[in-house]
């Protein structure tokens, strides 16, 4: 079994939108630690399973993070399940997954399954919108949250979320210093070594996956910072 508290650097793809299968083999043999399948439009069971089956040719952990029921299926070693702790929508905190457990419940190894305190942080994504999310939190809201996580839900992973932009520093900081148990993911906007060193510096472990799309080497090099932190 893998172990996620070792996981460094994931690549997060989005089953939406397409890569060629050079791409997908040089992510997948690079020294990521993890494929992580994830996104918010246009996510199907069709497209799911089509990349789920070309990146399991590749003998590395792959985690579907659940953002609809339509598209939970067997064969992933790992399932993200987030609760989305600033929304203002019930369903994103629990109402997925109640309706999930009343469908699945009898057939789910919950060792596969890992608990998220999500915290998305980017106004302008798409994932912010969807979820109704209260982004404009202050330092001190950060820190809130963080302590509920590990200290109240003791959830295994916090995932702080910019999508699509770099987060603040100062922030992502906050929130890791509040936690002593829970695993600190960061995710959004890291499109250089640099910016991936620098969050890693705060994180347990960086998500890379818009700079995928737009420059594979630069996504590629990322994955350096897990050489830089094993010296």
């Amino acid at each position: 079994m893998y172990d996620i508290k070792e996981w460094q650097h994931v690549f997060k793809l989005d089953p939406a939108k397409d890569i060629s299968d050079k791409d997908l083999e040089a992510l997948c043999m690079s020294e990521t630690d993890a494929i992580m399948i994830g996104g918010t439009d246009h996510i199907t069971e069709d497209n799911v399973i089509h990349l789920m089956s070309r990146v399991r040719r590749y003998p590395l952990p792959l985690v579907l993070e659940i953002s609809n029921l339509e598209s939970i299926m067997p064969g992933f070693d790992f399932y993200f399940v987030p609760t989305v702790l600033n929304s203002k929508d019930t369903k994103y905190h629990n109402g997925i997954l109640h309706k999930a457990l009343k469908e699945y419940g009898h057939m789910i190894n919950f060792d596969e399954v890992i608990f998220e305190g999500y915290l998305v942080l980017n106004a302008e994504s798409k994932v912010a919108q969807v979820t109704q999310s209260e982004t404009e939190l202050t330092t001190e809201d950060i820190e809130a949250y963080a302590q509920m996580v590990n200290d109240m839900y003791k959830l295994p992973v916090m995932y702080i979320e910019y999508s699509g932009t770099y987060g603040d520093v100062e922030q992502v900081k906050a929130a890791s210093q509040m936690l002593s148990t829970t695993q600190l993911f960061y995710g959004g906007g890291i499109s250089s070594l640099e910016e991936a060193k620098e969050m890693k510096d705060i994180a347990d472990t960086i998500v890379v996956g818009n700079i995928i799309y737009s420059d594979i080497k630069k996504a590629l090099k990322t994955v350096k910072i897990k050489k830089e932190s094993n010296k």
